[in-house]
């Protein structure tokens, strides 16, 4: 029974990840879980009191993976600055995948106060890892700076994934580039 459940819950999770994939955050309902899994509206219920607790229960799942794919390419730089573009090109390479689509909707504002602290805290992680490199660099406030180019990183997904006219690799090279070289280019 128990295996069942957990079959049933992650079958639910990859359908709410494709929701999201194809049709945002409007698109991740009940009715359409229910849909793809082939369970019984009020059977979602049973696993998620809310779209907000999906959307929680994909981040807690998805986002230390992605985070470690983040962390594995910023180690495998040899430099402080082979790290922070890693950092960025990582991020933005992860645009099109399902589970940054999870990790995407927590910006939808249906989440409690709760859901919001835990998701940001696992995205200090994120902030955390590049601050080090900031700092190796001589920045005298790194977690600031880094706090700063997640901000440059987070309008870059943006722009990406509103399709926007410029391709996807020119907003990714133009992210790297302020990154590394400011708005000096």
């Amino acid at each position: 029974m128990a295996e069942h459940r957990t079959m049933q819950r992650q079958a639910l999770l990859d359908a709410a990840r494709s929701l999201l994939s194809e049709g945002g955050t409007e698109a991740l309902t009940f009715p359409a879980l229910a849909e793809r899994t082939g369970l019984a509206r009020s059977s979602v219920y049973e696993y998620f009191r809310s779209r907000a607790a999906v959307v929680e229960e994909l981040c807690a799942v998805d986002f230390p993976v992605w985070a470690a794919e983040v962390e594995a390419a910023m180690q495998a730089a040899d430099t402080a600055e082979g790290q922070i573009e890693a950092y960025v090109r990582s991020q933005l390479a992860l645009v099109g995948d399902r589970r940054h689509r999870a990790v995407v909707a927590i910006s939808a504002g249906e989440l409690d106060a709760g859901a919001r602290e835990k998701i940001r805290a696992a995205h200090g992680g994120l902030v955390t890892m590049v601050g080090a490199a900031l700092a190796a660099l001589g920045h005298t406030e790194p977690r600031l700076t880094a706090m700063l180019l997640q901000g440059v990183v987070d309008a870059a997904v943006r722009r990406i994934e509103l399709g926007a006219a410029e391709d996807p690799v020119h907003i990714t090279e133009s992210a790297v580039t302020m990154a590394l070289h400011g708005v000096t280019g």
